[in-house]
């Protein structure tokens, strides 16, 4: 099953997703662009799923993580990344980002609705 992935934007544009693969060096930036793509493919077996999101973990360096959520079936929300090292302030902030996109998520729904009746 073919999945969209997606880098959650914040309301002020900011990507943290992009920001944290920005910082990365060629070499770690190249293992998390195969587990983006394994994402997409469908595999999910790298993934634990704890407080609502996901933890892709790469065995490589330090132990890359990516954060992420899914929306439905088919589509993935990106929101960060870390080492092992920095493991709990990420996931602390992803689980905050996906906290902020369910609620905009939400809002908007709700907008789209009340302009239809």
């Amino acid at each position: 099953m073919k999945i969209k992935l997606e880098e959650y934007l914040r309301e002020d544009g900011s990507n943290p997703y992009q920001t944290w693969f920005n910082g990365l060096d060629a070499q770690a930036a190249a293992k998390v662009t195969v587990a983006k793509t394994r994402l997409e493919l469908g595999n999910v077996s790298n993934v634990e799923w704890f407080r609502g999101i996901g933890e892709y973990k790469i065995n490589w360096g330090p132990g890359y993580r990516i954060y992420l959520a899914k929306d439905g079936e088919s589509l993935i929300i990106l929101f960060g990344g870390s080492t092992k090292k920095g493991q709990q302030k990420a996931i602390d902030q992803a689980v905050s980002l996906h906290e902020e996109y369910k609620a905009r998520k939400k809002v908007i729904a709700a907008a789209k609705k009340g302009t239809k009746a």
